[in-house]
């Protein structure tokens, strides 16, 4: 009949699974699910329908191609048929090729009349194995596979889905058909990701909670456990062990601390019950979206993204101190390349940072980094994020197999650190001397674009008059107080009066290389790595200690640091200047400093 696999809904809803059945779309509607859409079909095989079919989300693309439309015929490669409620099944669609379009079919296929457990069961036409059963194509509709996303992970396609009765006997239910209305349910999921005890105190009171991610072959949703839930829960749920969960509180998710791709999360509570899964399971390990490298210039401040590449470099471990805590902060930066020959800086935080070892070059898949667009495009890992280093799928090897084959030496666009609006030619990483960026004219472009670039240099002389000022101390302002002379200090952007204030640091120095000098401005914490002393400790001195304060001068004075410049035209009353300013102040490490120049070497000499 066309193609299709008569009979197959049968099958498929008495608990058969048909191998790679043939249906026809008869009809889509579009369900209100909050921010991610939702399709609901209703399905053909030519001589029964079904209404409660669901495509998942990562199949959406197709409905908006316009591949997946009313009338079109379509191979299932992947779903799940799981009973919702006590005589309703629902069908999730995982993975389709569209075998012919709903233009081309142009109409229903057979009277198909909706088939019903309770009164047609039996009844079904049966013609032998549905593999029997289905028809041969014709030559005119094979081969007409649907662009899918090449990058999802997919299952062997002879390995079974999920356990179909939980341990009780009860039906499991596939992640993606939950909502908050149904009232009991089970699923069958593995944790893919498992955050550390968090605590909080409130004037509520105080307590606990950790989050983990959990994944079945349908999709993924977070889930949290506080207090009591925490203490019976947290040591059970393992990295990557399946469990079976039936119970819980399920409500819209909150996309500011989840970025999985569900409209609900779950609460664990004193009803929820897990147990350990001992079956093999074709739920997979991890569920990607991956976006190429030379696509990310492309995607929006602040999303979240996956993505999949090689750690070309692995920076020293550094601290950092968080502004809104002053707590101290673990950092390691990467640079992360793919076969796009593109690359870009992302940045692991506290005991990913410390534990991470880069010197073998490992692939690293990503899943939820935070997309920033400060000096160009750059990734950091959230508390959310989760990383597999080399993991066992199909893109990690391909990927090795290019790096190793010729990909580690290509020339590359660095996404980080480049001209500000996208110009072409990342320059944030790349170094260059004095004499060089003046060659070049960097910063020298109309409109408000700056350059950015490296160079290896020293102080040559550091100007101590003015490079100290009081600033207003409430946070995030650090705008000049005027004096009052009663002891008192006002700030005219936030229109207070205080009774202190804070040192903070502007400072102008003159750097030289082997080409050139440039006179440069730096400010706060650029300036404290310079000078190796706080602001407020330099604000001391200087009141207190006329000698410490010239000797830290002194001390600074032909330091050699790597200085990452911001070069950039600015016109003030009427006259242009050229403002250089330094973003960002590291010590030389002689391991890496000796690493980059064996690697210019190369490079001129055609090595590389």
């Amino acid at each position: 009949m066309a193609g299709l696999t008569t009979g197959a809904i049968a099958d498929i809803i008495e608990g058969r699974q048909p191998e790679g059945p043939c249906l026809q779309v008869l009809s889509m509607k579009k369900i209100p699910s909050g921010e991610q859409e939702r399709y609901r079909l209703l399905v053909s095989d030519g001589q029964w329908s079904s209404s409660f079919a669901m495509l998942a989300t990562q199949l959406n693309e197709l409905v908006s191609s316009g591949q997946v439309s009313n009338n079109c015929i379509f191979k299932m490669n992947r779903y799940i048929c799981n009973t919702v409620q006590e005589s309703k099944k629902i069908l999730i669609i995982l993975d389709l090729d569209v075998i012919k379009s709903g233009e081309e079919v142009g109409r229903k296929v057979g009277e198909p009349v909706n088939y019903d457990p309770a009164k047609n069961k039996g009844g079904a036409n049966r013609q032998g194995p549905t593999e029997q059963r289905e028809r041969t194509l014709p030559p005119s509709v094979t081969g007409g596979n649907a662009q899918r996303n090449p990058l999802a992970q997919r299952n062997p396609p002879n390995i079974g889905a999920s356990p179909a009765r939980t341990p009780s006997g009860g039906s499991v239910h596939p992640i993606a058909s939950l909502t908050p209305y149904q009232n009991r349910w089970t699923i069958c999921a593995r944790v893919t990701n498992k955050s550390a005890i968090r605590t909080w105190s409130n004037s509520r009171g105080e307590g606990k909670l950790f989050s983990m991610d959990l994944l079945d072959e349908s999709g993924e949703i977070r889930a949290t456990a506080f207090n009591e839930q925490l203490d019976k829960f947290y040591d059970m749920m393992e990295l990557n062990k399946v469990f079976f969960i039936t119970g819980g509180t399920l409500k819209t998710a909150n996309k500011q601390y989840s970025n999985l791709n569900n409209d609900y999360e779950l609460t664990l509570n004193k009803m929820t019950e897990i147990t350990p899964c001992h079956e093999d399971t074709a739920i997979p390990s991890m569920q990607y979206s991956f976006v190429p490298l030379n696509q990310l210039d492309q995607v929006s401040k602040d999303s979240v993204v996956d993505i999949i590449g090689v750690c070309k470099e692995a920076l020293e471990l550094s601290t950092v101190t968080q502004r809104t805590t002053g707590r101290e902060l673990k950092k390691r930066d990467l640079q992360v390349i793919d076969d796009t020959k593109h690359e870009v800086r992302v940045t692991l935080w506290g005991t990913n940072a410390e534990n991470f070892d880069g010197s073998l070059q490992p692939v690293l898949a990503i899943k939820g980094a935070k997309v920033s667009d400060f000096n160009g495009v750059s990734l950091s890992l959230l508390s959310s994020s989760s990383f597999q280093v080399n993991p066992d799928i199909m893109e990690a090897h391909k990927l090795k197999g290019w790096f190793d084959n010729g990909g580690c030496t290509s020339d590359t666009v660095n996404l980080s650190n480049q001209r500000s609006g996208g110009a072409s030619g990342g320059m944030g990483n790349v170094y260059k001397t004095f004499g060089e960026a003046k060659l070049e004219n960097l910063g020298g472009r109309s409109g408000d674009q700056a350059d950015y670039y490296s160079v290896k240099a020293s102080l040559v002389l550091i100007r101590k008059e003015n490079c100290l000022y009081p600033a207003c101390p409430s946070a995030s302002c650090n705008k000049k107080v005027v004096d009052l002379n009663n002891g008192m200090y006002r700030c005219e952007k936030c229109n207070q009066e205080y009774d202190n204030f804070e040192w903070r640091l502007m400072v102008s120095a003159n750097l030289a290389d082997i080409s050139d000098n440039q006179w440069v401005t730096m400010f706060q914490d650029q300036a404290e790595a310079v000078l190796g002393v706080s602001a407020q400790e330099l604000g001391g001195m200087r009141d207190n200690n006329n000698d410490a304060f010239q000797n830290v001068f002194a001390d600074a004075t032909f330091k050699s640091f790597n200085f990452r410049m911001r070069v950039k035209m600015e016109t003030y009353n009427d006259e242009s200047r050229l403002k250089n300013t330094v973003v960002q102040c590291t010590p030389i490490v002689p391991k890496e400093y000796n690493r980059r120049l064996i690697t210019e070497i190369k490079q001129m000499a055609g090595q590389a």
